[in-house]
């Protein structure tokens, strides 16, 4: 008799975004006159910047000629992009990261999701709250956890982050933990909270890590969106991060890659883990040992389109397309304000965090059935969303000033 994985149902019905669009379906189908204009999924809706598309058309060419023509390729992806990525989105930045250093894949979430798994079955996981809810869900499916309770999985260290401490979660937090975590899932600029972390909180992480032996996460999924030198853009920008450190980002919402999928891993070479016998393990062995076994690379044509993110077009045309969303961003941010809401994120991030003090799903219909508007709960990113929204700046300008428009009316 085949068995199930018993650890997937300790999880929640169903994934947040999916709960979502279950509940505007229903409201679509009951309300089919009323348009609905949709700011909860992080998903763009421009078109591939013109420099992108030329690559991408070319490498689909490419592909049409046996004389150029490839089949399997490199599974950790073409040398081209992972030198262009290296020079461009590290070098640049003052922070070292060899080519050989980077896995292209074909999206965040998935490595995200993926990377825990080649950390040992009972290390203690540490995340944020509120939280990208991937980085909880992909745990829970690997058994790390116990069960569900008072919107909290037991087994997992949960890090605050609220209006206290600026949705900047703290090593400090844990000083009075008997154990230290393990793995530790950061994330800036914030999804949900759009918050961005200094250089020196950073700093205090990695220098957690270091005395820990911990390994940190770190989600740069929107680093494209920071206007200000002076925040950091990779993690590897700070001291001693290259020991403890795996970086994710994502072409995603840099360059309208949602429906395209790109993106990449990098993971130092001297970052290790430890054996059950207490030797190490070279992190970067046992990811490529997993990528080449499970992954079969990104599509050259996608590849080629990605590295036109490096080109000087291509660096003018992805500006452009992330100051679009961002102008979307501070249009939500003022009138929210205008309304007296408490308001964080959208400066530095496509994202807005308002709170409500109310409660967020109860908001969430609210808004969906008086103003035909889609947001997202708080609550469904962690217990420290509660009495919180999250507003998605991916629309065109003018879906968005219509849905404020909305907004305004349905809440003055």
């Amino acid at each position: 008799m085949i068995r199930i994985n018993e650890h997937y149902k300790k999880l929640q019905s169903s994934y947040l975004f999916s709960s979502i669009a279950k509940q505007v379906s229903a409201f679509q189908e009951a309300n089919p006159d009323t348009p609905i204009i949709k700011l909860g999924i992080g998903d763009v809706t421009r078109a591939l910047p013109p420099a992108i598309l030329e690559a991408f058309h070319a490498g689909v060419d490419e592909m049409g000629r046996d004389e150029s023509f490839r089949g399997y390729g490199p599974e950790q992806g073409y040398a081209f992009l992972r030198e262009a990525i290296a020079e461009g989105d590290f070098a640049a930045r003052g922070a070292r990261v060899d080519p050989e250093e980077i896995f292209v894949s074909d999206g965040s979430k998935c490595d995200t999701g993926n990377i825990q798994e080649i950390f040992a079955e009972d290390i203690r996981v540490a995340v944020p709250d509120p939280v990208y809810p991937v980085y909880v869900d992909t745990n829970v499916m690997a058994g790390r956890t116990g069960g569900f309770t008072d919107g909290r999985y037991r087994g997992l260290t949960y890090l605050d982050a609220t209006e206290r401490n600026g949705f900047v979660p703290r090593p400090a937090q844990l000083e009075a933990d008997s154990e230290s975590p393990d793995l530790i899932y950061l994330c800036f600029p914030n999804n949900p909270t759009g918050a961005t972390a200094t250089k020196e909180q950073l700093n205090e992480w990695v220098n957690y890590a270091r005395k820990n032996k911990s390994i940190i996460i770190f989600d740069a999924a929107y680093f494209s969106f920071i206007r200000d030198e002076s925040i950091p853009q990779s993690i590897y920008e700070i001291p001693g991060a290259r020991e403890v450190a795996i970086e994710m980002r994502s072409f995603s919402k840099t360059a309208g890659f949602t429906g395209t999928r790109c993106a990449f891993t990098v993971i130092p070479s001297e970052l290790v883990a430890w054996d059950k016998s207490g030797g190490e393990q070279r992190v970067h062995a046992l990811w490529n040992r997993r990528h080449s076994t499970k992954f079969n690379g990104v599509s050259y044509p996608v590849q080629r389109a990605a590295a036109a993110v490096y080109t000087q077009a291509g660096r003018n045309q992805i500006r452009e397309l992330t100051d679009y969303y961002l102008q979307n961003a501070s249009i939500i941010r003022k009138v929210m304000t205008d309304l007296g809401y408490s308001v964080t994120g959208g400066e530095h991030s496509p994202y807005i965090w308002i709170k409500t003090g109310s409660d967020s799903w109860s908001f969430f219909d609210r808004l969906l059935n008086e103003a035909g508007v889609v947001i997202t709960p708080g609550m469904g990113f962690g217990s420290n969303g509660e009495g919180f929204i999250r507003i998605s700046a991916f629309n065109h300008s003018e879906k968005v000033e219509e849905a404020m428009d909305r907004i305004r009316k349905a809440l003055s």
